[in-house]
């Protein structure tokens, strides 16, 4: 009973912490095979938009493990409007320190970073948007990479 009650308060903290977000307009993450990112094969995630008015900003997430090799990473981040516009947005981020400590959030052997891509974003028509976000490491296949995506939020006036 009392783990059924915890479970059920762990639940709705994390519902009321996610209805709190009201910038955000999304915020996925699409798993990495086991066998590693292949430098060709993007992770795909569909955008709605409906507010072409609204400014936007763009951040990348990523979720490594320990043992990733690197102190960076590099990006390739295609952006495709319904009317097929491609807009293609290449980044840097710096994920460890010259100690090699690593500059994300951590917990375990996990780390999580969300790294803006540009300042302002404007859609310019309704639909769906499609990004494609690849890895442009000098690796065809990158190890210790669990997760990535992006995250669309509403500019701060």
């Amino acid at each position: 009973m009392v783990a059924r009650s915890s479970f059920i308060g762990a639940l709705l903290v994390l519902l009321f912490l996610s209805a709190c977000d009201e910038t955000r307009m999304m915020d996925e993450n699409k798993d990495v095979p086991q066998q590693g990112w292949i430098y060709n094969q993007p992770l795909m995630l569909d955008v709605p938009v409906t507010d072409t008015a609204m400014e936007y900003r763009l951040f990348v997430n990523l979720r490594i493990s320990g043992d990733y090799p690197y102190s960076n990473f590099f990006y390739v981040l295609k952006q495709e409007s319904p009317s097929r516009v491609e807009r293609s947005f290449k980044g840097e981020l710096e994920l460890a320190d010259e100690q090699g400590q690593w500059l994300g959030k951590g917990l375990g052997d996990l780390v999580d970073y969300q790294i803006p891509v540009k300042g302002v974003l404007k859609f310019p028509e309704k639909g769906i948007y499609q990004f494609r976000l690849f890895q442009n490491m000098r690796s065809d296949t990158l190890n210790h990479v669990l997760s990535a995506g992006i995250r669309i939020e509403k500019s701060k006036p």
